[in-house]
């Protein structure tokens, strides 16, 4: 008897997504015509690589599955690029009001989570969000909040663009200061004249000693009876006084005259 060969066993290779899905809402809709109403599925899906890009689709089908890959195929036709910052967070704080949705994300710590709830949350994480806050204020319509959740993510600017307009302006003012700094100098300096100009200083006269003169005699200019001073009564000052001849002079001729009345 012949021997029966093994089975070849065929593996096959598991195919990686580029993205991931993720099923928001299957509601079940009719529509009424003529001969009755014609059932069908309605699915909200939501496709995103982690990585910043995201989208959302809806696909109608008599069937969930066919419904599915219809919301597939045209959320990958309106992918959106969202930027994340390098602790896994947005740039940026942002506020939304579309239709009856009203809420707002903001920016959060490393560590802090996703802190949101229903298609928000599914639709951050799809899009690699890691850390952020959230706070829905509207309508629980999941429809209409992916709706709004993806134009509130298409108002996030990068972070390049902040720092590429903040830099233009810290040029300028730094330009601006830089001029009047060089022209306050200019003004302000002195000239080299007035530079080297140096203060005179009031130099005290040195008295020098009057030497007697014997020769004067009874000079009154001489410098023997210059010297000869008193103090003032107001100022405390001394000033010339009169010299001791001219006084014995006077007095000589005072006894002269009262001889002459005498005689």
């Amino acid at each position: 008897m012949a021997k029966k060969r093994p089975a070849k066993t065929m593996y096959r290779e598991k195919e990686v997504k580029e993205f991931d899905e993720e099923v928001l809402q299957i509601d079940r809709v009719t529509r009424v015509v003529k001969g009755g109403r014609r059932l069908r599925f309605r699915c909200l899906v939501a496709i995103g690589d982690r990585k910043g890009r995201v989208g959302i689709g809806i696909g109608k089908a008599t069937e969930v599955v066919n419904g599915i890959k219809k919301g597939i195929s045209r959320a990958k036709k309106t992918l959106i690029k969202v930027p994340i910052t390098d602790s896994g967070s947005i740039p940026h704080e942002v506020k939304i009001k579309y239709k009856s949705a009203r809420f707002f994300i903001m920016p959060a710590n490393p560590g802090t989570g996703v802190i949101a709830g229903g298609v928000l949350r599914k639709i951050l994480s799809l899009a690699g969000v890691k850390n952020v806050l959230s706070k829905n204020h509207g309508t629980n319509n999941k429809v209409v909040t992916a709706q709004a959740v993806i134009i509130a993510l298409q108002k996030l600017k990068p972070v390049k663009q902040f720092k590429k307009a903040e830099t233009p302006a810290k040029d300028e003012s730094v330009a601006g200061a830089k001029e009047s700094s060089s022209a306050e100098p200019s003004s302000a300096e002195p000239s080299s004249a007035e530079a080297t100009e140096v203060p005179a200083t009031e130099v005290p006269a040195t008295e020098v000693p009057a030497t007697e003169d014997k020769s004067s005699g009874s000079d009154p200019e001489s410098p023997v009876l210059r010297s000869k001073t008193t103090k003032d009564e107001s100022s405390g000052e001394k000033k010339p006084d009169e010299t001791k001849e001219p006084n014995k002079l006077k007095a000589v001729e005072k006894d002269e005259k009262i001889e002459d009345k005498k005689g």
